[in-house]
């Protein structure tokens, strides 16, 4: 560089990478919500930034609450300095157990103001566009999560014909459940007097089969993962529909 001439050249700048901006508070051990919220992408103008709060191994009324102290540092990682047009909390049973007003309190406290999403409050909002009232019910969780589950949906105008679980309480088991399981448990868990089948969970790879199952049972498939994501496009003004992940994402 002795003899070489330094010559500045003037930058130019845009908005950065994102027309349309997610942020996405995760789990420590959730191996399958960032995965197939970049896999249901509609195009590269949807941008996911991602971070993580520690979580214990088990799925109980208990270790849910206690994640509730960590959800403000974790959105706070989340682009600290750039611009999110919603941040969306990937715990189905963690929302039914501390409520959405507590989750949204706890991440506008990072992000004043900013739009909130939950996959528990999302998938209500895609049963009310498809005009549900009565749905069948499969989940992972141990009964006293159940419990929780059920009371949150059914305390919100919601009946529930069937209620099917596998009853896991280990979130590394929920994980290693094969979408052709789900599958099948989806089949067990419809009711022909059910308008929809809910899968809560964002720990179970349920997007992966949710056409499979509309093409048997022949009514919608919501599942916690794809409406929260469905939700999440939408509060950041995105209108784009994706293909292959169910008529939630079609409409």
């Amino acid at each position: 560089m002795k003899s070489a001439e330094l010559v500045q050249h003037e930058p130019s700048y845009d908005n950065g990478p994102g027309k349309f901006r997610i942020g996405l508070v995760t789990l420590s051990n959730d191996y399958v919500t960032e995965r197939d919220f970049i896999n249901m992408r509609p195009n590269d103008d949807v941008s996911i930034y991602v971070s993580r709060l520690l979580n214990t191994p088990q799925c109980t009324v208990d270790t849910l609450g206690e994640m509730e102290s960590r959800i403000t540092d974790a959105t706070s990682l989340l682009v600290p300095e750039g611009r999110l047009d919603v941040v969306a909390y990937s715990c189905t049973s963690g929302t039914a157990v501390m409520g959405f007003d507590k989750i949204e309190s706890l991440i506008q406290q990072a992000r004043p103001n900013i739009a909130c999403v939950t996959p528990l409050t999302s998938s209500l909002a895609a049963m009310d566009l498809f005009g549900v009232k009565r749905i069948a019910v499969l989940t992972p969780y141990i009964d006293e999560v159940n419990t929780s589950i059920a009371n949150y949906l059914e305390d919100r105008g919601k009946s529930i014909c069937a209620f099917t679980s596998f009853k896991l309480a280990e979130n590394e088991d929920m994980a290693r459940l094969s979408a052709e399981s789900i599958f099948q448990g989806a089949l067990e868990a419809d009711r022909s007097d059910a308008q929809a089948l809910f899968i809560s969970c964002t720990a179970i790879r349920a997007v992966d089969v949710i056409d499979r199952i509309e093409q048997k049972i022949a009514k919608p498939v919501i599942t916690a993962v794809q409406a929260m994501f469905w939700q999440s496009l939408r509060q950041a003004g995105s209108t784009d529909k994706v293909s292959g992940y169910g008529l939630l994402m079609e409409s």
